[in-house]
Order: structure tokens, then sequence, then C-alpha cells
């Protein structure tokens, strides 16, 4: 694959990077060093940016921890992407953040887990907020300390968005796409492309749902998905399955996975997806998935699910 300029900030990517939420085991179980040989084999395959979070894993942490072990001596030439803004949460203890030192200190903590003395992007992960100034002044104060280099939001609010953007320094914009949410289309994606910042793609196999393996009986034991399992959470998994299978007709070679990263690739705005992968076969089906083109069979699609329409 092509590497993909990351715009504001002169760095070139991998288009496909390696989103590290899973190795925590919020998405099943996965032991240590799995985890960590996943992550050097994405490296092996020429992936160049991982994306976690302070508050990724079931301790959370964990995830950021994997990362930096997996990592040690392998760092040059690597984007080391994470995210501030929901520890504890899940735990029901989350952090306020109303003063910048919060932020520091939490940036300070990643540093520690990830073993490294800089951080490339660091993001807000508070996706919705009606005043950034807290979170700017900490970015700009960790950009002076040299302790991050430049700084992102996760997202799918263009207000919120812009708001991060007031002096023209926001880099990236994490967002969720995938066949199954064409909605940063309406407004998300073509706001940062006319801006000029990198987006990285969020779930673009709908938390696995474009993987194919799932069916109408599945049942989810995992911490994320398991509000799939009953009530409205299955009314939506089942509309979700629905466009899923008619989507699967259309894949070339019945291979749904490749049609739903082709996709997204094939999208000027998009600089880099983060799929997630708990195990080495994972990550190199992906690259090689990721490294094939074939012509899209975008009316179709579109008479499946529109543009701009999230299911």
């Amino acid at each position: 694959m092509q590497t993909r300029l990351f715009p504001r900030t002169g760095w070139t990517v991998n288009p496909l990077g390696l989103g590290c939420w899973g190795l925590g085991g919020q998405y099943g179980p996965v032991s240590e060093a799995e985890a960590i040989t996943t992550v050097e084999r994405a490296v092996d395959l020429g992936v160049t940016l991982f994306d976690t979070a302070d508050a990724y894993g079931l301790e959370p942490g964990s995830s950021e921890r994997l990362l930096g072990r997996a990592l040690r001596g392998r760092r040059d030439g690597i984007i080391v992407a994470t995210k501030v803004g929901n520890w504890a949460r899940r735990q029901g203890h989350p952090f306020a953040y109303t003063h910048p030192l919060q932020i520091l200190a939490c940036c300070d903590a990643s540093l520690h887990r990830l073993k490294t003395d800089c951080i490339d992007l660091y993001q807000c992960h508070i996706g919705v907020m009606d005043d950034a100034s807290v979170f700017l002044e900490a970015f700009e104060t960790l950009i002076a300390q040299g302790k991050i280099r430049a700084f992102g939001l996760s997202t799918h609010d263009v207000a919120t968005a812009e708001r991060f953007n007031r002096d023209g320094r926001l880099a990236a914009v994490q967002l969720d796409y995938s066949l199954l949410n064409r909605a940063p289309e309406r407004d998300l994606l073509p706001w940062c492309h006319g801006r000029g910042i990198a987006t990285l793609i969020r779930g673009p196999l709908a938390q696995g749902l474009l993987s194919g393996r799932f069916t109408r009986d599945s049942v989810f034991t995992d911490s994320v998905r398991e509000k799939w399992n009953t009530g409205t959470g299955r009314e939506d998994y089942l509309r979700m399955i629905d466009r899923v299978e008619r989507l699967a007709a259309l894949a070339p070679g019945g291979d749904l996975t490749a049609l739903a990263l082709q996709f997204l690739l094939a999208q000027e705005a998009v600089t880099c997806l983060i799929p997630g992968a708990r195990k080495p076969a994972q990550i190199e089906q992906l690259a090689s998935l990721c490294g094939k083109a074939f012509p899209l069979p975008t009316a179709g699609i579109d008479a499946i699910i529109a543009p701009t329409i999230s299911v």
C-alpha cells in the first residue's frame, strides 16, 4: 500500500493502522503474549500508526502498557496515538477534567505506561464539548514541553471539532465510519478534508459485523457488544445484520471484509484505518485485504445503505 500524508504534521502513514482497544481484553480474552505478538507482527507488516487510550482495557491503562512493551526497541518510524478524557469512566469513577493540570498528569501516566518520552498524537477522548479551552491549554503546554508532537480529537461532532481547531492546529479527527455508518460523509469528513485535517477511521468493520463472522443467532459475551443480546440493542443488531447480508452479496468473491476496507480506502478524505486485531493472523488478513483493489459496486452499496445514513 502506498503511504498517505498526515496533513499539518508532514508525517506519512501506512493507510492501515492498528486499533489497540481489544488488546486490553474488552472484546474478549487475549493473553499478554498474544497481544504483544500481534503488535510486533503489525510492525513487521509495515503498519506505522498504533492507536490506544488511557481508558482502554478491562484494567484501565492495560492497552497502553501492552503497546509500550511491544514497541520497546522498535519505535523508529512508528506513530503512537493515545487518548485522554475517559479514564475510569467504565468503572464509574470518571475524572472531571476541569483544569489543564489533570490532563498533564494523565499524559505523564500514559508516557510511563507506553515507555516513551513523547506521544506523537494526543487526542481528546470526549466527543462533544462546549468549551475546549482546558484541553487546548494542556495540549499547548505538552507540545512546548516536548511530551507530545500534535493533538487530535475523537468525535462525531463538527461543532466540537471546530472548537478544537480554533487556532488551526487540530492535527487529526478520529471518527466512527464504515459501510454501516456513512453519516460522516454528510459533514465531518468533508469538514476535515477541506481543512487539511487527518482522519483516523475507527470501527471500519463496525465492531466486527463487517467481518461476516456473525449471524442472526450470534450471542455476545464481551463487555462492549453484550448490548446486542437483548431488547432494543438486539433489534438494532438484527437491522444491521440484514444490511450486512445484503452487502455480502455484493462483495467480490464473497469477501465482505475486503469490500468494507476497500470502500473506506477509496474515500479521498480518509487518512488511516484503525481496525482492531487481537491475533497475528488477524492483522495479517487485514494487511492482505487492504493491499487488494477492485472496482467498487457503488450503486449497489448506495441502494442498501445510502450515503450519510447511519443504522
